[in-house]
């Protein structure tokens, strides 16, 4: 069965959608079938795969039967269409046979204020029961199809509706961070987030209304499975003293305060987690050093930092002796985030 991985954290910049492509990309490069999902209505990594530059370029994908955006695929529940959702007709990624994407729609924020009256579980529920199972139904189905192994979905930046059902009804979740003040702020805000967000899983879960909808919603389970801390800048081989400050301040914030929160909402299992990895889950699965300027030649070329060639780059010598080094410890350590994240979900 496909296992649906969610990549959150509520604050902005904390490269969600470039570690969900390079993750994904790794992850289906060692042989597994993925599927990149985009929930974020920004659509970055819609247009980071498919090279788009602006809404234009997006309206030419949106005209699909079967559906080919999450927004479409989800209208049978949102808008009451007489047909049932269906998997959506995934785009392949280019360069990569096993990676496959669920292209992103600006209007899914549309969406939202249906689902969070949905979600308040009130007299309203009968008329609105088939929203809340119908992500996970969509993301089920369109995994089926493809036989996908995993859902990497990139997330907003928000406590919405939408990211609140999406971290309920998913299978595991990551936390990307960047280190700074913010992030560290961000941690205890989820801390407090996340817990109350399963509590009103498992109430809607044990809901009769919600348990015979034409989407039924699905026992919450979503695991903790570690933080990703990325755009750190190096100095001697690890990140500066200033950010290395951060970096600590972070694993202390995962330490103190949402691990055990999370522990608490039976959203991680620290034993398990360090029987399967070796290490505690305070601890980042993956700590990255800034792409610098080859973010800007993976976006150009839909291709992930640690792929792009010589003639991409447009650089020789000890430019690109030294870019291609970098790309050798991007590949590194995203192969061993990778092989991580089956251990986890295994």
């Amino acid at each position: 069965m496909t296992k649906i991985i969610c990549l959150f954290n509520h604050k902005g910049g904390v490269s969600k959608t470039t570690t969900a492509f390079n993750l994904g990309w790794m992850m289906a490069a060692m042989g597994k079938k993925v599927i990149l999902a985009d929930f974020d209505p920004q659509c970055n990594l819609t247009g980071m795969v498919m090279g788009f530059k602006g809404l234009d370029d997006l309206a030419a994908i949106y005209d699909g039967a079967p559906p080919n955006n999450v927004k479409d695929g989800l209208a049978p529940a949102f808008e009451s269409q007489p047909r049932a959702i269906t998997a959506v007709a995934c785009e392949q990624v280019k360069g990569n046979d096993n990676l496959l994407l669920i292209p992103g729609h600006i209007r899914l924020a549309e969406y939202e204020t249906t689902l969070g009256i949905a979600q308040e579980l009130s007299g309203s529920l009968l008329a609105l029961r088939n929203l809340p199972g119908s992500i996970r139904y969509l993301l089920n189905q369109t995994g089926a199809k493809y036989n996908a192994d995993y859902v990497l979905v990139d997330m907003s930046p928000s406590l919405g509706p939408v990211n609140q059902n999406l971290i309920a009804t998913c299978d595991y979740f990551l936390v990307p961070l960047h280190p700074d003040y913010f992030s560290a702020m961000a941690l205890d805000s989820l801390a407090a987030t996340l817990p109350r967000w399963r509590a009103w899983a498992e109430t809607a879960f044990n809901i009769d209304v919600l348990a015979k909808a034409d989407y039924p919603f699905p026992e919450p389970k979503a695991q903790f499975i570690g933080a990703v801390i990325q755009k750190y800048r190096p100095r001697n081989g690890g990140a500066s003293k200033a950010f290395q400050h951060w970096i600590d301040q972070l694993v202390a914030g995962l330490k103190d305060s949402l691990v055990p929160a999370l522990e608490a909402a039976k959203m991680v299992d620290a034993k398990d987690f360090k029987a399967r990895t070796g290490f505690d889950p305070w601890q980042p699965l993956l700590e990255m050093q800034d792409f610098n300027s080859l973010i800007a030649y993976s976006q150009e070329h839909q291709t992930p930092v640690f792929a792009l060639t010589e003639t991409q780059i447009q650089q020789g010598g000890a430019v690109w002796a030294t870019a291609k080094k970098n790309m050798d410890g991007f590949a590194g350590l995203l192969e061993e985030c990778a092989e991580r994240v089956f251990k986890l979900t295994a």
